[in-house]
């Protein structure tokens, strides 16, 4: 009798191994992202790995790879559509080129005034739903974004309002954002990021759309130039964390879960220490003799206005780009940022 209840209670853990081991799904994730292992961003990925694999037991382990060291950062997204990653760590504005849609998921350009709001949209507001039709038409699965905030211009000359920007020379990123400052009177230029200082220095741009005003002043900008704009108004890029479909849907549900719950906690993390650094920032660049500009409503009301003329051009050129603009409008007037 004691001998048949032994080999009972070793049966009955036989099957509970095996059934944990079954469980136990170990996953290595293949990811690249543009951001280089000594960028604020990419040590706050360092950190999100950690969360990933410290949650899950060790059963993921995540290979990234940083400073775009397996494609160029425009061809991440295609990689893991192909398999040679499984995630792309980039952003959507990098694949309008697939589909203008991916504008409003990437950068959207004169919506929202704080990360926090747009977090919102994408999680409250049905951005989740809608962006994700535009990922899963390409086998992709959106995991999450993560907003550093408010980008900032750079200018060797004032600029405190809409009227400052008449006949404005400055680098701009291709795409819809010179279209919208082209409206306003000032003369974009699509240049490489590299190019931006010797054009300030001699004087072939008179300032620069390079990022927020910490990184401007982790670049140097302002070392060169002694007028900038804060808090900024025009661009709130979004990064996100996209992944093969097929591979997303092979993970378990717990795995799943771990990955989009440390993604969340990096994208706040990520929002709240730019806002941190920029504050410092715009504190000592005063200091410093740099001049800096806060945009009125009014004139954050006609750049908006602006924006939006492009927008709706843009959401005429597919119909992923037209249900996104509406999503997001139909939102935006729920916050009372447009009418």
């Amino acid at each position: 009798m004691k001998i048949k209840s032994l080999l009972k209670s070793a049966a009955v853990a036989a099957v509970a191994v095996t059934g944990t081991a079954a469980f136990a799904q170990d996953v290595t994730l293949r990811i690249q992202t543009h951001y280089a292992t000594e960028h604020p961003t990419g040590q706050m990925l360092a950190k999100w790995i950690d969360d990933v694999q410290v949650m899950s037991g060790g059963e993921i382990a995540v290979e990234m790879f940083y400073s775009s060291s397996v494609v160029a950062t425009t061809e991440t997204f295609d990689a893991a559509i192909n398999g040679i990653l499984d995630c792309d760590a980039t952003g959507g504005a990098y694949q309008t080129g697939k589909n203008p849609a991916f504008q409003f998921v990437g950068d959207i350009m004169g919506g929202y005034d704080t990360p926090w709001q747009q977090y919102s949209w994408l999680y409250y507001g049905g951005g989740y739903d809608a962006a994700q039709e535009l990922y899963n038409a390409q086998n992709m699965q959106l995991i999450g974004w993560a907003i550093y905030g408010q980008e900032s211009f750079a200018s060797s000359r004032p600029i405190a309002g809409p009227e400052d920007l008449k006949g404005w020379k400055f680098r701009s990123p291709p795409g819809m954002e010179t279209e919208i400052f082209e409206k306003l009177g000032a003369s974009p230029i699509v240049m490489d990021f590299t190019e931006i200082f010797t054009a300030l220095e001699t004087g072939i741009i008179d300032g620069a759309d390079a990022s927020g005003l910490a990184n401007n002043v982790g670049l140097g900008l302002y070392d060169i130039v002694k007028h900038a704009n804060y808090p900024g108004f025009h661009s709130m890029p979004s990064d996100h964390l996209a992944c093969n479909k097929d591979v997303w849907e092979g993970l378990s549900e717990k795995h799943r879960r771990i990955i989009e719950t440390a993604w969340q906690k990096l994208g706040f993390q990520i929002a709240m220490l730019n806002e941190k650094a920029n504050t410092e920032a715009a504190s000592a660049l005063q200091e410093q003799g740099v001049t800096l500009y806060a945009w009125s409503a009014e004139d954050r009301k006609e750049f908006r206005a602006a924006a939006q003329a492009a927008w709706d051009d843009w959401a005429t050129r597919s119909p992923e780009a037209g249900a996104l603009v509406e999503s997001h409008k139909t939102y935006l007037r729920q916050l009372g940022l447009i009418d």
